[in-house]
């Protein structure tokens, strides 16, 4: 069984969007708008087209789209209510940089003050305060739209593991009234003018609140592969093995592999990040567009690498509309499509929750589900029930 999240790859605002600014926002809708050359044959042949309302006939794979039921619109709000834990409260953003009795606590605890302090790209500010950080030391805290912490750091002047400690020291901190989803250690390389961010990034989260679908999986003997960021936003819960990767590519080429090792009772839960985190939220539509087509275009490997009895799904944890005007992540519903040689070609409708999703991976596998409905009967039910007495 293999999900894959193409994040922030959301198909409309959900009907509280308006709550949260994004009333206008529509990831995928606007970027076929925007950009005059997207198109994704595989996706569209699979589902997507009837999705967007751009096509009559039936597609090949089984289709749908799924609210989010939690508060917020944060990565690990996605991801933990797609596994069955929902999310009453959003997690607290600072959009102002963090107030100064965090910081002054922060700036106690490591023995250093700190620069900057504000939202920002991570990208910028070590452009903008990394000569400073060189100069004095100061590591470099920055935030953004989601609920994080982040602390940047020359890997010749802050060691790995120094910087590793000083986000343990800020996780402590940041509980209760200020607690956020994630502090994230940001190391870097590099003069002035060139410097480079290492694949040494470490995400320090929160545990889920309650056992998740993983949990669940694990503890019953099913194979839980996390790869790229999954097993940060679960904190290793429920989660046997782990692929780190960098980007899209290594996590697709990874995906590959592990199709093809053809392994019994396993879940392999990938999250492909760059489409949310290198345009999304610089608002580049083009980008976004370009990194979308890519994945498109190994769909087909993908989708011969399964066995008989294998299940893909494609989905997302939330919006991020690269056109409109904030960078923020955008509520919106998530595309839901499912291909493998079992399914039933079927129209699953707009699902209440992501976690019909983890309901479904838990029914597959024989255990217990405690949020969410599957759909599994859906997709092994007859076509012609299914499909509303329509030929095959």
């Amino acid at each position: 069984m293999f999900i894959v999240i193409l994040d922030g790859v959301g198909i409309g605002a959900l009907p509280d969007a308006a709550d949260y600014g994004d009333e206008d926002a529509d990831t995928l809708g606007h970027l076929y708008a925007a950009v005059p050359w997207l198109s994704l044959p595989h996706l569209e042949r699979w589902g997507l087209d009837r999705l967007l309302g751009r096509a009559t006939g039936w597609p090949l794979g089984a289709f749908g789209r799924a609210a989010l039921s939690s508060a917020g619109k944060d990565t690990m709000t996605g991801h933990w209510e797609l596994m069955g834990v929902i999310s009453e409260v959003p997690f607290r953003t600072y959009p102002r940089g963090f107030p100064p009795e965090v910081i002054e606590e922060f700036e106690r605890a490591i023995g250093r003050e700190v620069l900057g302090n504000k939202p920002a790209s991570g990208t910028a500010i070590i452009e903008e305060l990394g000569e400073e950080h060189m100069r004095t030391g100061k590591p470099i805290v920055y935030t953004s739209a989601d609920s994080v912490f982040q602390i940047a750091a020359h890997e010749e002047i802050i060691p790995v593991e120094e910087l590793y400690r000083m986000c343990r020291v800020a996780r402590d901190i940041l509980r209760g009234e200020h607690q956020v989803g994630r502090v994230i250690a940001r190391p870097f390389v590099g003069r002035p003018g060139s410097f480079v961010r290492t694949p040494r990034r470490h995400d320090f989260a929160l545990e889920p609140p309650e056992p998740t679908a993983l949990d669940r999986l694990s503890a019953a003997g099913v194979r839980v592969t996390a790869v790229g960021k999954i097993y940060d936003i679960f904190s290793g819960r429920g989660i046997t093995d782990h692929v780190a990767t960098k980007s899209n590519e290594e996590g697709m080429k990874a995906l590959l592999e592990l199709a093809r090792a053809r392994t019994a009772r396993h879940l392999v839960f990938c999250n492909l990040v760059d489409f949310d985190m290198k345009y999304g939220h610089r608002n580049d539509p083009e980008g976004f567009a370009r990194a979308l087509r890519k994945v498109d275009d190994w769909l087909p490997d993908m989708s011969a690498s399964l066995a008989a009895e294998d299940l893909l799904i494609v989905t997302a944890d939330h919006g991020c509309d690269p056109t409109t005007p904030g960078t923020d992540h955008t509520r919106e519903f998530v595309p839901v499509i499912i291909v493998g040689r079992e399914v039933t070609p079927v129209d699953l409708g707009t699902r209440d929750t992501l976690a019909d999703i983890g309901a479904t991976v838990a029914e597959i596998f024989g255990i217990e589900s405690t949020t969410g409905t599957s759909f599994l009967p859906e997709l092994l039910g007859t076509r012609e029930v299914n499909r509303q007495g329509e030929d095959v």
